[in-house]
């Protein structure tokens, strides 16, 4: 007796369809699952036969081998489960087949109930993909998966649940309405008081794409400035929604409720994250802390107290915008276009070159301290941005700031500059960030003081060919703001300003 479904399974974020084999034959009981399983896959058929009795069906006393095709890919997890589990039930006559189109997956607990699995949305996406249209899968997975439109989406919370809608005697779940429309955030620029310069270089941050490196003392408000960055960038279209989403679900990050990911993701990875923490990893890849942030905003807080090996990671992905995992017989290649955001005090007390409190550190501390951060590290941060401890005048100011909707909307509009230039020159880019190297001097077109003040900042300065580039960038930017076609002198001269550890601030030696 032979029962063929169909499942799906996630390789790093490729999801694909699985054919699942099911045949009882005569001989001593047993149960083999063969095609690549890994230990949680194998564990499926004590899951299995004991959910299968326990919901009041008969398990068949037979040789019982499931294949999981194709064979040559490994199998993770235990979204098995219910196809193998309904297989069993179609080969011995206990359900009619099913309708062509159905895939099915979920996790089965002992007593039957039907528990969520990771990688649903884009399971979904590609049943759609393949002319598929029925899928049966875990309650709590119901919503992600609704979100693909023309896709009938059975939620099931039990075993026997899961055979009514096989056999058409539960009823899909109503598509959930995709509307992408402003997310709602529980934080806003209007608590922060004072920081004005620091709230500016944000807002040119947020207009451009620029990473961040923030130096000050503790209770600055560099982490609360960070938290606020991601209400004044755009609102996600709907295929980064549904790109973040879907990274989401296949880390297993996905809120409980939540079909569609509306607010740009905010990620802040502790100091003593491992490279594989951040950059994803593990024998069968999952996307780490910089994937989880595509879209969104990563933040390093305690900058150099990170791992060097795990500072030098980022540097590909901040770069290349994606992250590539390597082992012997596969590699798999992340989204990783985040929005980088570092915080650091000067020195290890935190306290150096603040007028209220003392330094307490030697000068070979605070050398050593800095040494934690590679030249080449600091250099890709486009703003190295001073966040002084506030005045008590500032503490007290009674009254908020400027709200996130309106530092936004001047976001938005030098956007929309921005892409307005790309479309006329014929370029695929989406934020000044992104303009190579090769073509900063037509996008950028700079007025000829402004040329002049470049070309003393670098000779004073001694600034670098990249820390050049990014200088330029940042006065693009700037420029946008204003809704500038050419940069002028202030444009330079602000962004200029934004290099403090090219001015000085910093000593590597």
């Amino acid at each position: 007796m032979l029962a063929v479904l169909e499942s799906g399974a996630v390789w790093g974020l490729d999801p694909y369809l699985v054919r699942v084999e099911v045949d009882l034959s005569p001989g001593a009981p047993s149960f083999q699952i063969v095609g690549l399983p890994d230990k949680a896959v194998q564990e499926s058929a004590q899951r299995v036969r004991a959910a299968i009795r326990n919901c009041g069906y008969e398990f068949p006393p037979k040789r019982i081998t499931v294949n999981l095709s194709p064979a040559d890919v490994r199998k993770e997890g235990p979204a098995f489960d219910l196809p193998i589990a309904l297989g069993i039930l179609l080969a011995t006559g206990q359900m009619p087949s099913l309708p062509e189109g159905t895939l099915s997956l979920g996790e089965l607990s002992l007593d039957g109930t039907v528990q969520p699995v990771t990688g649903v949305l884009g399971i979904a996406l590609e049943a759609k993909g393949q002319k598929r249209d029925r899928l049966i899968v875990p309650a709590d997975n119901s919503r992600e998966a609704s979100v693909v439109d023309g896709l009938k989406v059975f939620p099931v919370r039990s075993l026997p649940q899961a055979v009514q809608a096989a056999i058409g005697e539960l009823e899909p779940l109503e598509p959930t309405a995709v509307s992408i429309e402003d997310a709602v955030y529980d934080v806003d620029f209007s608590e922060v008081k004072g920081q004005e310069s620091a709230k500016r270089a944000l807002e040119v941050a947020a207009a451009g794409g620029h990473s961040v490196l923030m130096i000050g003392p503790p209770g600055a408000g560099k982490t609360m400035l960070a938290k606020r960055l991601p209400t004044i960038l755009p609102p996600l279209t709907l295929e980064e929604a549904l790109e973040v989403t879907k990274i989401y679900s296949v880390a297993g990050k996905l809120p409980k409720g939540v079909g569609l990911m509306l607010q740009r993701p905010f990620r802040a990875p502790h100091h003593s994250v491992s490279a594989a923490g951040l950059i994803g990893g593990g024998s069968v890849p999952k996307p780490g802390e910089i994937s989880l942030a595509h879209h969104g905003v990563l933040f390093l807080d305690e900058l150099p107290e990170f791992h060097r090996d795990v500072l030098e990671a980022l540097r590909q992905p901040l770069e290349e915008g994606t992250v590539t995992v390597a082992r012997a017989t596969h590699t798999v290649t992340f989204p990783a276009r985040f929005l980088p955001v570092a915080a650091m005090n000067p020195c290890p007390c935190g306290f150096a070159g603040d007028p209220s409190r003392r330094c307490t550190c030697s000068a070979f501390q605070v050398r050593s301290y800095r040494r934690k951060l590679s030249g080449p590290l600091l250099d890709r941060f486009d703003i190295h941005l001073e966040v002084p401890r506030l005045t008590a005048e500032e503490i007290l100011e009674p009254g908020s700031g400027e709200p996130s909707q309106s530092i936004r909307e001047r976001v938005l509009r030098a956007r929309q500059f921005q892409e307005e230039r790309f479309k006329r020159l014929g370029l695929p880019f989406r934020c000044n960030v992104e303009i190579p190297p090769r073509l900063i001097r037509s996008v950028c077109v700079l007025a000829e003081d402004a040329k002049t003040i470049l070309k003393s900042a670098i000779q004073t300065l001694g600034l670098s060919a990249r820390a050049h580039d990014r200088i330029v960038k940042v006065a693009r930017t700037i420029a946008d703001l204003e809704g500038s076609e050419t940069i002028q002198a202030r444009h330079i001269a602000e962004a200029v300003s934004y290099r403090s550890l090219d001015r000085g601030g910093w000593e590597t030696a």
